[in-house]
């Protein structure tokens, strides 16, 4: 039978985890994507390079993040947070943010093109001359909400 996550659980599974999934809208579409994250505790930091999530968020920052625990079709829980999307610019800020990355053994991923080549290559990668600054930013939950289900069978 499904039952309710407390407040505690929920931000265990939260705590517990590092792939969730984002959701945003604009006008037009919603658009969910998975995503590496920390949580800590309070807030939910994650890190993107710009494109059309990045602008749909900066449009319209309210969005929802999930994130599932499942053993099986009758042992899981699920959690979901809502909150409002922000960029974070100060240097100060930022490097906190990416040494809870950090301390999560999750490296900042820029760009699939920004990977190094292979070193055998006798063409230098043409990204590698671009700079890819990643979009690092932050949840502010307003709320979380949880269920799960466990079964003994």
């Amino acid at each position: 039978m499904m039952e309710t996550l407390s407040l505690e659980a929920a931000k265990g599974v939260l705590l517990n985890n590092v792939i969730g999934r984002l959701g945003c809208a604009d006008k037009r579409k919603t658009y969910i994507i998975p995503v590496l994250y920390v949580f800590d505790g309070k807030d939910i930091f994650a890190h993107s390079v710009e494109g059309m999530k990045i602008n749909m968020r900066r449009q319209r920052p309210q969005v929802c993040f999930e994130v599932d625990e499942i053993e099986n079709i009758r042992n899981w829980k699920s959690v979901i947070a809502f909150g409002k999307y922000q960029e974070i610019n100060d240097s100060h800020q930022r490097l906190a943010a990416i040494k809870l990355f950090v301390a999560r053994k999750i490296r900042l991923k820029t760009s699939e093109r920004a990977i190094i080549p292979d070193t055998r290559e006798a063409t230098p990668h043409p990204f590698l001359l671009q700079n890819f600054k990643p979009v690092i930013y932050r949840i502010i939950i307003d709320e979380i909400t949880g269920r799960y289900e466990r079964t003994s069978n």
